[in-house]
């Protein structure tokens, strides 16, 4: 085979950076001048990538659109919005550009991040972590009697990836009755299925809503003020996915007036959450900031992740992860 020359403009350690080059030998790595300042960020223009046949990382679109080379393109992240759109798939697919993403790296810990969520929510971690308590027993009761189970409560999971399929594999030992919504069921799922017409009936009685909409033209603001009222009254709402499908707003409301219990954010919009902003200080709402899919190692991981596609690609196998 033709020595193939792979652009990566991932911001990775040089350890991963050492980890890709011996894993494409004998072909070549071309690198940026200046990589992307993070692997969720679009990476400044380059020309390297107009020599490469394969690109890792996050490329702007203009570039990957004149890159006449370009056969493949793997992103380091699960989400594609800016990739996302009718013009680019039109271009990718009139070109035969095939798109890959990372969603496999980061499946494990987004649903381990959600699953830590649950778990401190029914525990009630947050309050029973307040230990310096001036009202004594009378406070750890009010934990105790709030303190709550999963085994037997309703999920509903709004979107159906890796991400879900791990996080139903991790709720299996609870018993919980498990509900996801699809837009369009396959039938492989292994749980109910609805689609978003039927999804008023499910909400209605989950304990647990779970967010893992991606963003897109079909998914701003899904979870609208009218959806979350359909959530019953003192349930939880978890969002990995992305903020821009929720309408914040009314998700503040929906905390004020005790509609839902709590809500557990690892996404917002816009990120980084500008000070004063009232998801900051509404009770029972709790924010990391965007960590769900972080891991030790991530950067090998996106490596390994890459160089297995990679060996597929070279022998004709169909990628994994493909999204175009």
């Amino acid at each position: 085979m033709a020595t193939l020359r792979i652009f990566c403009n991932a911001e990775f350690k040089d350890s991963a950076l050492r980890m890709l080059q011996a894993g494409i030998g004998p072909h070549e790595l071309l690198l940026p001048q200046r990589p992307g300042d993070s692997i969720l960020q679009v990476a400044p223009a380059d020309p390297a990538i107009f020599q490469a046949d394969i690109a890792f990382g996050q490329p702007d679109i203009e570039s990957v659109l004149k890159s006449e080379r370009l056969r493949w393109l793997q992103l380091t992240t699960a989400g594609f919005t800016r990739y996302d759109t009718p013009e680019f798939r039109a271009a990718a697919a009139a070109r035969g550009l095939v798109v890959t993403n990372s969603s496999s790296v980061f499946a494990e810990a987004c649903a381990e991040h959600v699953f830590a969520f649950m778990l401190a929510q029914t525990r009630q971690l947050p309050l029973a972590l307040q230990s310096r308590w001036s009202g004594g027993w009378n406070r750890t009761n009010e934990v105790r009697r709030l303190s709550l189970c999963l085994r037997n409560q309703r999920v509903v999971i709004l979107g159906f990836g890796s991400i879900a399929t791990r996080l139903v594999e991790l709720l299996a030992p609870f018993d919980m009755q498990i509900t996801a919504m699809r837009r369009r069921p396959r039938g492989d799922e292994g749980v109910p299925t609805v689609t978003p017409e039927e999804l008023a009936g499910a909400l209605a009685t989950a304990d647990h809503v779970i967010n893992i909409l991606p963003d897109n033209a079909a998914s701003i603001r899904f979870i609208s003020k009218e959806r979350l009222g359909q959530i019953q009254r003192g349930a939880v709402f978890y969002n990995i996915g992305r903020g821009t499908t929720v309408d914040q707003t009314a998700l503040v409301e929906s905390l004020q007036t005790g509609h839902l219990a709590a809500a557990w954010l690892d996404v917002t919009d816009p990120e980084p959450l500008p000070e004063g902003h009232p998801l900051w200080t509404v009770p029972h709402c709790f924010i990391t900031p965007h960590t769900a899919g972080g891991h030790r190692n991530e950067s090998e991981t996106l490596v390994r992740c890459f160089l297995e596609n990679f060996q597929r690609f070279v022998s004709g196998s169909p990628l994994h992860d493909r999204i175009m």
